[in-house]
């Protein structure tokens, strides 16, 4: 199980050569694929600011990924983990800590490049 973050994905949908190792990822059947409802309205965010079309990256999300909705519970959970990441993570933001407690909480690993997750357990990085 992996839990896809915004970075990732957007090196995907973007094409980059950090894109093609999240491609080979993601698009591996053998995979099971979450993405956080947060991520997608990251990822909806940058697609406005940079003037592109969700609609085929949101068929591409559905189609490889099940999302992770928020409720009650993991928003608060999320909530007191951002609040001890924190402490030693300075620039950690909400978002990234939805992402982990999606992990955490599936037992997946995380996909991203986003150097806020360095140093944390079952990251896979891709780079740039």
């Amino acid at each position: 199980m992996v839990v896809v973050d915004a970075y990732a994905w957007i090196e995907y949908f973007f094409g980059s050569a950090a894109g093609k190792k999240v491609q080979a990822i993601v698009e591996d059947e053998k995979n099971i694929i979450i993405t956080s409802a947060v991520t997608v309205a990251e990822l909806a965010s940058k697609f406005a600011r940079v003037g592109e079309k969700f609609d085929d990256a949101r068929a591409v999300l559905l189609s490889l990924s099940s999302i992770e909705t928020i409720n009650w519970d993991n928003a608060e959970d999320t909530g007191a983990l951002h609040a001890q990441l924190r402490k030693t993570r300075k620039h950690i933001g909400l978002a990234d800590a939805f992402v982990i407690l999606t992990a955490r909480k599936a037992g997946a690993k995380i996909l991203t490049g986003d150097d806020d997750f360095k140093g944390l357990p079952g990251v896979i990085f891709v780079k740039r």
